[in-house]
């Protein structure tokens, strides 16, 4: 089995001279979740925009097959899709049609088909009939829902989601966690929530530092790190 995504001795210094990434190697196989977890500044947000090209370090990282490089970043930003953690940052049109639809006509796609993708996007997040709703009118679960249709829209391989739980409180986690579960692709999760990260995913990795410090399960690595992994589980299920 190819891996979707293979990082092999990532490295990445910011221009004040930070060392934000020391020699990361990860894989993402098909199907498969992944929690990236770790401290505040240890490097994981830094490592995921290294995977559609928004930073570009030393080493070497493949998408789909294909080098993670200037003439390959538009056809691997097809292949992965980056929900942030502020759903805000990526819903800007009138409408929540237009906004789903964005990106499809930005990809090229004819109009009539964009849209059909767009609804179909919304559906599968439980979003339909919110076609004509302005964004700003929504909840916070409900623009998180929208963001992930906008990215779902353009029938990406593998989702990255970078800290999914902010703004929603217990009830919009489990059913942001619900959601997920179902959708097919492989996905990178980029959090603090110890009881969502376990909800989802296969495995975790945790960053410290610039490294991977250590994976497995979630509950071993939280363990295994000092977290307090009963009382974080215990957000998810009030």
């Amino acid at each position: 089995m190819q891996p979707l995504v293979e990082v092999r001795d990532l490295h990445f210094r910011y221009d004040d001279g930070t060392a934000a990434l020391k020699g990361v190697s990860f894989c993402l196989n098909p199907g498969e979740t992944v929690a990236l977890l770790g401290p505040n500044g240890s490097g994981k947000t830094t490592f995921v925009m290294h995977l559609n090209g928004l930073l570009s370090g030393r080493g070497s990282i493949e998408v789909c097959g294909l080098p993670v490089n200037k003439t390959n970043v538009p056809a691997i930003r097809r292949k992965i899709g980056l929900v942030f953690q502020d759903s805000e940052s990526q819903l800007f049109m009138p409408t929540v049609l237009e906004d789903v639809s964005f990106g499809p006509l930005n990809l090229g796609m004819d109009p009539e088909r964009a849209l059909e993708c767009a609804r179909a996007a919304l559906q599968q997040v439980g979003m339909a009939g919110a076609e004509s709703r302005a964004p700003y009118h929504l909840s916070a679960g409900e623009k998180r829902r929208v963001a992930i249709a906008g990215i779902l829209a353009m029938d990406p391989e593998v989702l990255v989601l970078d800290e999914p739980t902010t703004f929603l409180d217990p009830p919009g986690q489990r059913a942001l966690a619900e959601l997920l579960v179902e959708l097919p692709q492989a996905k990178i999760l980029v959090t603090h929530d110890i009881s969502f990260a376990e909800a989802i995913a296969d495995r975790a990795v945790f960053f410290r530092d610039g490294l991977i410090a250590g994976e497995g399960s979630v509950e071993n690595i939280a363990l295994r790190f000092g977290w307090d992994f009963a009382l974080e589980r215990s957000k998810l299920n009030r």
